[in-house]
Order: C-alpha cells, then sequence, then structure tokens
C-alpha cells in the first residue's frame, strides 16, 4: 500500500494540536493547548429543548436527506446578524458547511492548483495551512504588526508574487490574538479593490469581543470577497456548523464542489441551530460568554505578570480565546513545551502556526477553557520551567 498513496499526503503534516489534545486527555494536565470554548458556555438545555421540538414538530424533514446551500431560515437568520453590523447579505449567498473548516476545504479545491500562491499571516491558523496545503500551494507568509499586518510587506508581497488567495484572520487572530484596526481594515479593502485575488476572510471569534469597540468585518470595504463564519465558538464546536459568504459566481462552484464532498451539511443540526437562535436570548447567552472570557483572560495575563520572567513578551487580546507569547532569544518553545508536559501543562508551540521559517521562541496559550485555579498553576509552572531553561 505505501507505494499507492497521492504524493501530496507526504507533504501534508498531521495537524500538532490534534495530537497534543491526544496527551491532554489525562484529567491530571492543565492544558492551554486546543482551541476549545469553555463547556459551562454551552447551552445545554436550550439545545436540548431545540432538539425536542424540532423533532416532535418537524421530524420527517429534519431526518430526510436536505439541500446542498443549508436549510434556508438558518440563512436568513445568519443574513440578519449580518445586517446589525452594516453587511447586506442574501441568504442566497450563504452556504452551511460543516464547521468553517470545511469553508477553508471547499475554498481549496475550487480556487487553487498546484503551485499557485497562498499568501496567509505570519503566524497563522495552522488548519488552514493544512487545508489549503492539500492543494500543493506555495505559501507566501506577511507578518503581523500589533494592529493588523506589515502594510509595506503586504503591498510588496502582492507585487512581487501575484498571490491567488490572500488568507486572513481580522478579529483576535488565531493564534495571536491581535485586531486589525479600523484604519488597517480600510486600508487593506482598498489596496485589495486593485488586485486580482481572492480573499478570505475568517472571523471565527468576532462575536465574543469582551474590550473595547466592535468593528465591522473588511469585506464592508471590499465587496468581492468570501466570508467565512462559524457556530463553533457562540453554540458548540460538537455541533459543527460553519458558514460561507461569497458571490453568486462563487457560490456556484462552492456547492458543487460540496456536493460531490457530502451532499449537505446535517440538516438535524442546522434546524435545531435555527430554532436555538430564534427561540432564546441568544445575545444574553453571548454576553455570558464574553464576561467569562474576560476573566479568564485577565486571570492569565495577571499570571503571566507574576510568574514569567520580565524579558518574556506577550498580546493582550481583546477579544477571543488566546494569547501569543514570545521568548527570549534561544529558548526553544518545543523544549519548553516538554519540559512543561513533565509539570502536567500543555500549551501549543508556535513553530506549527508557521508556513515557513518558523521563530522557534514562540508559543500560543488558550485562556478560555479553564478555570482561575487551573490558569494560576498552569501559568507558575510554565513560569518556573521558562526561568530553568533561562539558567541552563
Amino acid at each position: 500500500m505505501k507505494d499507492l498513496y497521492a504524493a501530496r499526503m507526504s507533504k501534508i503534516p498531521r495537524s500538532f494540536v490534534r495530537e497534543i489534545l491526544k496527551v491532554t486527555d489525562n484529567p491530571e494536565i492543565i492544558s492551554f493547548a486546543g482551541g476549545l470554548p469553555n463547556p459551562d458556555s454551552f447551552p445545554k438545555n436550550e439545545i436540548w429543548e431545540s432538539t425536542d421540538d424540532v423533532l416532535k414538530n418537524s421530524a420527517s424533514e429534519a431526518l430526510q436527506y436536505s439541500t446542498t446551500e443549508g436549510y434556508e431560515p438558518l440563512r436568513k437568520v445568519i443574513a440578519d446578524r449580518y445586517a446589525k453590523e452594516g453587511l447586506k447579505i442574501n441568504s442566497d449567498n450563504i452556504l452551511i458547511t460543516n464547521g468553517s473548516q470545511q469553508g477553508l476545504d471547499l475554498i481549496g479545491k475550487i480556487f487553487l492548483n498546484r503551485g499557485d500562491v497562498v499568501m496567509v499571516e505570519r503566524p497563522t491558523y495552522l488548519a488552514a495551512i493544512q487545508s489549503f496545503g492539500l492543494y500543493e500551494p506555495n505559501f507566501l507568509s506577511v507578518p503581523l504588526v500589533d494592529d493588523g499586518l506589515d502594510i509595506d510587506v503586504f503591498n510588496k508581497s502582492l507585487k512581487i508574487h501575484n498571490p491567488k488567495i490572500f488568507y486572513s484572520i481580522p478579529n483576535f487572530q488565531n493564534p495571536t490574538g491581535i485586531t486589525y484596526s479600523l484604519e488597517k481594515r480600510k486600508l487593506i479593502g482598498e489596496i485589495l479593490k486593485q488586485e486580482d485575488i481572492v480573499f478570505v476572510e475568517d472571523n471565527p471569534y468576532g462575536e465574543i469581543r469582551f474590550m473595547g469597540e466592535n468593528l465591522p468585518p473588511i469585506k464592508c470595504f471590499l465587496d468581492d470577497s468570501v466570508l467565512l463564519g462559524s457556530f463553533s465558538k457562540i453554540v458548540s464546536p460538537g455541533i459543527r456548523l460553519g458558514w460561507i459568504v461569497a458571490d453568486d459566481e462563487t457560490m456556484h462552484h462552492l456547492i458543487t464542489a460540496k456536493q460531490a464532498s457530502d451532499l449537505h451539511t446535517n440538516i438535524l443540526t442546522q434546524m435545531i441551530v435555527h430554532r436555538y437562535l430564534t427561540g432564546y436570548d441568544v445575545e444574553n447567552h453571548l454576553e455570558m460568554i464574553r464576561n467569562m472570557y474576560k476573566m479568564q483572560r485577565n486571570c492569565m495575563i495577571e499570571m503571566i505578570k507574576k510568574y514569567f520572567p520580565d524579558n518574556v513578551k506577550y498580546t493582550e487580546p481583546e477579544g477571543g480565546m488566546f494569547l501569543w507569547v514570545t521568548l527570549p532569544e534561544g529558548i526553544s518553545s518545543f523544549e519548553l513545551f516538554e519540559k512543561a508536559l513533565d509539570e502536567n501543562v500543555a500549551f501549543v508551540p508556535g513553530e506549527a502556526f508557521y508556513s515557513d521559517n518558523p521563530e522557534l521562541n514562540t508559543l500560543r496559550l488558550n485562556f478560555s477553557n479553564s478555570n482561575m485555579e487551573k490558569i494560576e498553576e498552569g501559568i507558575k509552572r510554565i513560569g518556573i520551567a521558562i526561568k530553568n531553561l533561562e539558567s541552563k
């Protein structure tokens, strides 16, 4: 069998986070590794009641095959939610997917040929590297600064490399937690209007801003783009529901690609989530999540200040689920990971988030899935491990 696999499979690494999560199944381990929402935030009773209502009143529809595009009432709810952000989206331009992760795969399928250039942030979401990587593109990374992309490098890269896709996470970026400023969003929109490029804006965290002002999607300044969304962070990741917003022509190809992949997304789950979104106070639920994550974020930053050496740098996100740590030069985050794991603490070394030339002294910490006691104890153990490596 070893000679029969497609050549591209030898070039795609398995997800480092998924592999780490196998280790963190051990209940003794304090994990800052996975991008996991806090299970205390899941609307368990509401989902139970919504499921019961759907099966009592619409079982025949919910248990039958459905359309590839997705449950139209759910798409209408998504469009209405965008309208509140100033985006006029027709429900026909929304495709429901199996998580926004499937959206990345479908985008790769319809746009990428081998050798095409995909521009990503540096660092970027590791599953985007994995998803696009299956189509054998060449990756090009543009560094991030405090308020988003380094615009000078961005402009030069566009002119020199002519990328086909630019993939970006402007809100509470994974892995760094940074957010693009309003000025930078407008500027990127203006720049991309002059380019023949597919802009893919991923926004899984936008609704969990717990500090500062809400900012409009870059799509508000660039109509011709692709926008990804997800219910994983605001309802539950286990339901595996996301969506793609795209123009008519792109949507035609996305639907064809999805039909070839899985016919349609789980219609029972779509109807349950629609029932939940229309039958309960979702805004109150989101406010609960924001308050919870703000406290956990603040706790983690205070513990970093208390237990990490002063020469360790870190981001201070205004929302989302992650912060990004830069260790002193010469300290390997992978070596730190091994030391921390010996002390029953896990995180993700930063090298997993680079498409090329990784910075080996970086790491990502998730604050959303740990209580205050675990955050303090886990950060304390990592701090001791950093100091031990510094003294070697």
